[in-house]
């Protein structure tokens, strides 16, 4: 018998709140030291240096998502930087390209990854600045994040997002000396003259810990608003599971990356889960540029979902808008074909909520997309250690 709904949502709920203790304490430690690497890695951006980023399995996802974040930022005004995802074969693709100027991160899992680290160590022999995302060695290299390994992604994905948001501080402070522009609104302190940007570390320390604040305010309010419809979903999505069913993956950008981690979760879990099948419509770039140069990019996800999917499968689409169409084209024809169809959601849920076009609708409300990608994290890991306690019970 499969456990009850109460069940499920408890655990929900109490795997939201434990994460809010564990990253309050982790970024009240580590806000000082993340705001010296914002300020050196604005330097390296500013004498023309790159982002370049990495890591295997799951942890390439990590790569992925910080690419995009910096060449294409989330808020209107702010320049792209140049970042580079090199998971597919980063150690010789960093010997051939690394310069002393650029910025390396490597992503790996709770207890480290040797090869990464070796690449790391490669890279700062040659004079970048590395990221250890974990490891015992870098520029900024830390090993005690989180045991667990979804908690351990969150919390990476937290901090490359702080990362992201204030090395753009430093720009304006640096460059545009009595304009701060709309960095003026969020960081006062900055003020109407340049100063010595030594001066500011305390307050841009003071910064990321206001951004995790906001980050656990909004966990703790999916944990009341969404731990019912949460578990809803999970017993929903593993009935067709249980049915022989796949789960069919699908965002833009950030939540492209999300997407292809959920897959690759599923796929191959952390030790104590079992495999569960799973595609990402977002990890295929040849049918995805194909689709957007022949027909349109409305069809990216729609033309794929036709080809792949089976009337036992769930179709899960992933927007921080609720309204990108690509998504909406897709979710329309998995109803169409009988799937259950879930999509993970920002804002106000937007034209899907309205427009009721999934069975399950999981909504993180906010209007600010670092946020709601950072809690959206957390549900969609929850969801997949639920999946196995579902399984149990069933069995």
């Amino acid at each position: 018998m499969l456990t009850s709904v109460s069940t499920l949502a408890s655990q929900v709920e109490e795997g939201l709140l434990e994460r809010n203790r564990r990253y309050g304490d982790f970024f009240s430690r580590e806000a000082p030291r993340l705001a010296s690497a914002c300020r050196d890695m604005s330097d390296r951006f500013l004498k023309g240096g790159r982002l370049l980023a990495f890591g295997r399995g799951s942890y390439a996802t990590d790569a992925q998502h910080v690419s995009v974040e910096f060449v294409h930022p989330v808020i209107v005004g702010k320049r792209a930087l140049p970042a580079l995802d090199l998971s597919i074969l980063f150690g010789p693709w960093l010997r051939a390209i690394v310069k002393p100027e650029d910025i390396v991160m490597g992503f790996g899992p709770p207890e480290g990854d040797p090869e990464v680290q070796s690449a790391l160590d490669a890279a700062s022999a040659r004079e970048a600045m590395t990221f250890a995302l974990p490891g015992e060695r870098g520029s900024y290299a830390c090993m005690d994040l989180a045991i667990d390994p979804f908690q351990h992604q969150e919390m990476i994905e937290i901090l490359y997002h702080t990362l992201w948001e204030t090395v753009h501080v430093f720009f304006e402070h640096r460059e545009l000396g009595h304009d701060v522009g709309d960095a003026g609104f969020l960081y006062p302190f900055l003020g109407q003259q340049k100063q010595d940007t030594g001066g500011v570390i305390e307050q841009v320390a003071a910064s990321i810990e206001m951004k995790v604040e906001e980050d656990a305010k909004l966990r703790a309010q999916v944990a009341r608003e969404e731990s019912e419809q949460i578990a809803n979903t999970t017993l929903a999505i593993h009935d067709r599971l249980r049915r022989g069913g796949k789960l069919i993956l699908f965002g833009n950008g950030g939540s492209a990356t999300d997407a292809n981690d959920w897959a690759l979760d599923c796929i191959q879990p952390p030790s104590g889960l079992n495999p569960v099948p799973a595609i990402s419509l977002s990890l295929e770039p040849a049918n995805i540029t194909a689709l957007a140069n022949d027909v349109g990019t409305e069809v990216i996800f729609l033309r794929q979902l036709i080809a792949q999917a089976r009337p036992e499968d769930v179709a899960i689409g992933i927007s921080t808008s609720g309204g990108s169409k690509n998504i909406i084209m897709a979710l329309e024809e998995a109803r169409k074909r009988n799937l259950l169809t879930v999509a993970l959601l920002g804002y106000d849920g937007g034209e899907i909520v309205r427009r009721g076009l999934v069975d399950w609708p999981l909504v993180v409300r906010s209007d600010y997309i670092p946020r709601i990608q950072e809690v959206q994290a957390s549900v969609y890991h929850i969801i997949r250690q639920l999946l196995e306690i579902a399984s149990d019970a069933q069995n």
